[in-house]
């Protein structure tokens, strides 16, 4: 609750002006009945009508006033409960927005996003709808009880003589409720990673014929999530018919005792009529507890599972002693670098005692079988993981000690899984540009020379609408090779001095591969490049290439040499022009 107290100072005068204009309803409420009471007496006392007409005249305007108090109240305090959810929902994708890469391959997405979505929103029900009644019904209940007491104490007392017993039956509903709540949006959590991964993943579930597999599994969480949702229902069902019992009850002893009295000649029928509507002005605060107990427990669950992740702390940030280069000339060097995913010491290595440097304006490639740690090796230069033990340096200075702005902008990342954004092709390109402030007058020029570069212009001209064209969810209106190009463009576009290829080509063909390769030379003409590449042709012109095995360095060196070496790179370079030779007959 102490990060919501720091969101609520910010509204406070709106709450303290809702507060005020509740406390004004209240207090107009509250008047009808004593005018209703003042005008009954006055017809049994038989006096003139004019007088039960300014009563009359009272009460109306009074209605009209206090309707209007009333949406003035609702319109400031459900507006902060709008306010500070859009401020949270902020908050939290910033924050989600900070936290590295290995958090996200723990997390379900479809989780994050019902956290984002639904639980935020339960907390501006809290604020909005539960604060109301949570103010509203105390001082009801205050004004209330204190007119009625005046008005016949012992009646009073009689009158809530169920309520000790309803307080006992809401505490334990209350705890099912909390634990039920918790139950529901786990499932919704659940439903929504289903969705999630069913539409992302659509053209494997058709390539597989799983459409009816899918739809049996989402139906098995849909079912999942209604049942517990139904669970639910019963329990906030509960609340509702207690609290009208014990509203009824009230009512019932209140109509045979204070109806005695009357008989009696003990309470006039005016006093009556009041206690009554008094009564009846708590029903509705009495039954608005146990809904608002369930809204409070559902914010109560919700701030919760928030909480989890916002007690996540961003592993990779900003050094206390992070300080800018002057300028990023391209020098890399990793000195007896060792990585694990895992913090146990005992964890396998992905890389071990991993050693190199490269002077500014110098070629890298990297080459191994599969798994042997080539792209967790480049992942690590632009700090998406940090190292376990070791060093690596930018020219000269260890990359921890770098502000991560400089450091991730001085490197054009191409991941071996190209990822694109559901927009226009322009926009995914000009995302490169995101993070500087004058990227908007770059891009403009950057664009077209960034995609011819990439080799993609001349697909992009033959598409209807060229630049603006939409790549749809994932890109996947395009093809593997121009969703790969169109990354390599978005990476180039910004001109950063390290350009990191993770496999980057492997889905174009060899002719289209040799023509970018070619065009890259010129563009990457005094700056720093690595290449992961599992064809060999194309890393041939490298400066160093570095041959990992199961996270070891087990050769080093240009094409030439290793190849008079006659080792595991020769190896792979004559397998390789087997396989070319394979598939040319």
């Amino acid at each position: 609750m102490q990060r919501l107290w720091g969101y609520l100072r910010r509204y406070l005068s709106r709450y303290a002006l809702g507060a005020a204009c509740l406390i004004l309803t209240a207090s107009l409420a509250m008047a009808v009945p004593y005018l209703l009471k003042l005008a009954i007496d006055a017809i049994e006392a038989g006096r003139e009508f004019s007088e039960v007409a300014r009563l009359a005249a009272a009460i109306a305007a009074i209605a009209v006033v206090q309707g209007l108090v009333r949406t003035l109240s609702r319109a400031l305090i459900f507006n902060v409960g709008r306010d500070v959810e859009c401020d949270l929902r902020n908050d939290l994708f910033a924050h989600l927005e900070r936290l590295p890469v290995s958090y996200y391959q723990e997390q379900q997405t479809g989780d994050l996003m019902s956290r984002l979505i639904n639980d935020v929103t339960a907390i501006r029900m809290l604020l909005g709808v539960g604060f109301l009644n949570l103010l509203n019904t105390p001082i009801y209940y205050a004004y209330g009880l204190t007119i009625m007491f005046a008005l016949n104490a012992p009646l009073t007392v009689a009158a809530l003589v169920p309520f000790p017993l309803l307080l006992l039956i809401v505490k334990g509903v209350s705890r099912r409720l909390m634990e039920q709540t918790l139950r529901v949006q786990e499932e919704l959590s659940n439903l929504s990673s289903a969705v999630q991964e069913n539409v992302s993943g659509i053209h494997v579930v058709r390539a597989y014929e799983a459409e009816d597999v899918a739809v049996r599994r989402f139906a098995r969480n849909n079912q999942a999530l209604t049942e517990q949702s139904l669970a639910l229902a019963r329990i906030r069902g509960q609340l509702g018919p207690i609290m009208r019992t014990a509203s009824g009850l009230g009512t019932l002893v209140v109509l045979c005792l204070g109806g005695a009295q009357v008989i009696r000649g003990n309470m006039s029928l005016g006093d009556l009529a009041a206690f009554i509507g008094y009564l009846n002005l708590l029903a509705w605060p009495t039954m608005a507890m146990g809904w608002m107990l369930s809204v409070l427990q559902r914010g109560r669950a919700a701030l919760q599972r928030l909480e989890q992740i916002f007690s996540v702390e961003p592993a990779i940030a900003d050094a206390p002693n992070a300080e800018p280069l002057p300028e990023v000339q391209g020098a890399i060097e990793f000195r007896n670098v060792s990585f694990s995913y895992a913090d146990d010491a005992s964890a396998r290595r992905i890389l071990d005692d991993v050693s190199f440097s490269l002077e500014p304006g110098q070629k890298m490639a990297v080459v191994g079988r599969t798994g042997a740690g080539k792209s967790t090796l480049v992942s690590l230069l632009p700090r998406l993981f940090d190292v376990s033990d070791g060093e690596i340096l930018i020219d000269g200075r260890e990359i921890g000690r770098l502000p991560l702005r400089q450091l991730r902008s001085a490197i054009g990342f191409v991941p071996q899984d190209p990822f694109l954004f559901s927009t226009r092709i322009d926009d995914n390109i000009a995302f490169a540009f995101a993070a500087e402030p004058n990227g908007s007058s770059r891009q403009d020029s950057g664009l077209r020379d960034a995609a011819a570069a990439a080799g993609i212009d001349s697909d992009i001209e033959n598409f209807p609408k060229g630049y603006a064209t939409m790549v749809g969810e994932r890109g996947v209106t395009l093809s593997g090779g121009q969703k790969q190009r169109l990354t390599l463009a978005r990476a180039l576009a910004s001109s950063p001095r390290i350009l990191v290829l993770d496999d980057a080509l492997s889905s174009v063909d060899t002719r289209t591969e040799q023509a970018i390769l070619s065009s890259l030379r010129e563009r990457l003409a005094g700056k720093t490049s690595i290449f992961i590449a599992h064809r060999l042709s194309t890393v041939m012109d490298a400066d160093l290439i570095l041959v990992l095995d199961d996270g070891k360095v087990v050769e080093r060196g240009n094409h030439a040499t290793l190849l008079e070496r006659d080792g595991f790179y020769a190896q792979l370079f004559r397998e390789q022009q087997i396989e070319e030779a394979l598939a040319t007959q």
